[in-house]
């Protein structure tokens, strides 16, 4: 069976590890079952995951699946890319052999641009993006979550960056990330055909879990609470993915 574990409010909220998460990876890993690390934050490079893994115990070799991966699949060898977005975003666009350019300074015509979670986002950025788009760029972002879980509560998401580009330039993105298709594709060519899917969101982790066909667990240490009128409904609840691991079926329900 495979494991699709989400990373902010699973395995951590921002820099802070939640208890018990490392050792239930190692628990899953230790009965053979497939783990894979599937988030839609775009923002750090995956040396910059990998460090932070080992850092909060996680075995080497589980492999991590962005949102920025994602989205970069839906640009092509040498077209050029406006990234609005962290450095993860810019290497993955890289990757596919897209010429990048940053969002800070005028750019020249591109063919698509990209957007993911930055902290440097302004109105300049804005006014370059929704410009190039206005001017024929598609449109894409790496996901489009509306907040991002801190140990300190939500902070604003790529969502909330996307939805002024959005309105600014009256198109409609692609998304890459959870729930949609691009990585759906991603997940399923690391752990085929059957899993689970672990989170905290349920209008993503959920989505994305019924667009994979798989059970949705719910942990209540991100971002939700409260299970109480979550859409999808969770086939599986835990205060946490320690908990959720010690109370798993021997079958995943279906």
């Amino acid at each position: 069976t495979g494991w699709a574990l989400d990373l902010d409010g699973v395995l951590w909220l921002a820099d802070s590890p939640i208890p018990g998460a490392s050792d239930a990876v190692a628990i899953l890993l230790g009965d053979g079952e497939q783990v894979a690390l599937v988030t839609n934050n775009s923002a750090p490079t995956v040396a910059d995951y990998r460090d932070k893994l080992a850092r909060h115990g996680i075995p080497e070799g589980v492999p991590v699946l962005t949102s920025a991966m994602a989205v970069a699949t839906l640009v092509s060898a040498g077209e050029r890319v406006l990234v609005c977005g962290g450095d993860g975003l810019f290497e993955a666009v890289q990757q596919r052999g897209a010429d990048t350019v940053a969002d800070d300074r005028d750019p020249p015509p591109v063919d698509a641009v990209v957007v993911g979670f930055h902290r440097a986002f302004d109105y300049e950025r804005l006014r370059r993006a929704a410009t190039a788009v206005g001017a024929g760029a598609r449109l894409l972002a790496a996901n489009d979550d509306a907040t991002y879980p801190t140990a300190a509560g939500p902070i604003p998401g790529t969502g909330a960056l996307l939805a002024a580009i959005e309105r600014a330039s009256g198109a409609t993105a692609v998304i890459g990330g959870k729930p949609h298709p691009p990585m759906v594709a991603l997940v399923r060519a690391v752990l085929g055909d059957t899993g689970v899917m672990v989170g905290d969101r349920p209008d993503t982790d959920g989505r994305f879990a019924r667009a994979l066909g798989w059970p949705f667990a719910l942990v209540l240490s991100g971002v939700t609470t409260d299970p109480a009128g979550a859409d999808p409904t969770p086939d599986l609840v835990g205060a946490d993915l320690a908990a959720l691991v010690a109370a798993r079926p021997a079958e995943p329900r279906r």
